[in-house]
């Protein structure tokens, strides 16, 4: 399953989250990206849908552990994220990422995740002490 390719429904939904991001103003200067082939590809279509010059100033990490990340495993990740950065985006999977959201939004959004989902969680801390309940969130798509 880790080289599994986007469907070409995937790449329009990739394309879409960043076009809802970018209209947001949530335009990452970090990613965390699970390194399987779709979420790479999922990458791809996000950020070449916000604006040509967005990839080339964008900080990827490419971790295998997001690939099967648990919710404690996946923040650790975030956790490491350089205190510098504004805007991180995590590329993951469910249902972790729904998990996450969940602690950031509320229940909801694990019903409301299905692939292409996307939440905007605004911290109070920063990321080195990043956690569930230490921000809230709105799912945008």
């Amino acid at each position: 399953d880790h080289g599994r390719s986007l469907t070409d429904r995937g790449r329009e939904q990739a394309a879409l989250v960043g076009r809802v991001l970018a209209e947001h103003g949530h335009v990452p200067d970090h990613v965390i990206c699970s390194t399987a082939e779709r979420t790479r590809q999922t990458l791809d279509g996000v950020l070449g849908a916000m604006d040509p010059n967005t990839g080339a100033d964008v900080a990827v990490d490419y971790s295998r552990s997001a690939y099967l990340a648990g919710v404690d495993e996946l923040m650790e990740l975030v956790n490491q994220v350089d205190a510098d950065a504004d805007t991180v985006l995590v590329v993951g999977h469910n249902p972790t990422i729904a998990q996450v959201a969940a602690s950031f939004v509320g229940p909801e959004a694990l019903t409301a995740f299905s692939p292409a989902t996307v939440a905007a969680v605004s911290l109070e801390v920063e990321w080195l002490y990043a956690a569930p309940g230490t921000g809230d969130g709105r799912v945008l798509t």
